[in-house]
């Protein structure tokens, strides 16, 4: 069983949550019917404090998917931050409707201020140039899948290293 409440940074998983992870993905990919009712009556809050299309997407798709819903925004114009709320309290009150929610803001650090204010797991879906876990596993999913082990490779990241959260 994975053992942690929030993932907000990748060194959060243990080698161990890692591969089950994995496992747990690959199975998915393989028999999608047999996760369809996973998260019925489940309900995840989608806060997307900057603009996102693949992942906020991959999130209310795969919700969906499992049999869940989603509430949310997708632009924080059109939500009570336009109006000078905190992000804390943004959170803790999203918190209250939501069973997870999965979070992208432009700021380094805000998926671990929410985690402090949430009553709900928190998923970091992208902070600043900072992290973003959960496309660091699907791309680890997607190495497991060509190369079945992370053992003996060589792997060779390009792109904007700096800015580009999937390295970190």
């Amino acid at each position: 069983m994975i053992s942690i409440k929030n993932l907000l940074n990748s060194h959060d998983l243990t080698k161990k949550d890692l591969l089950e992870i994995i496992e747990l993905g690959n199975a998915i990919y393989k028999s999608p019917a047999d996760f369809s009712h996973s998260a019925d009556g489940k309900l995840l809050g989608t806060l997307f404090f900057e603009p996102s299309t693949r992942t906020r997407l991959s999130f209310e798709s795969a919700m969906l998917r499992l049999g869940g819903s989603v509430v949310g925004f997708s632009d924080a114009s059109v939500s009570s931050a336009k109006k000078g709320e905190s992000l804390q309290d943004t959170v803790k009150t999203v918190s209250q409707y939501a069973d997870i929610i999965a979070m992208r803001h432009p700021q380094e650090g805000a998926a671990y201020l929410a985690s402090l204010a949430a009553d709900c797991p928190i998923i970091n879906a992208g902070d600043g140039g900072h992290q973003h876990p959960t496309q660091t596993l699907t791309d680890m999913l997607t190495i497991s899948n060509y190369k079945e082990s992370f053992d003996n490779h060589v792997i060779g990241i390009c792109g904007d290293l700096k800015y580009g959260r999937t390295v970190h």
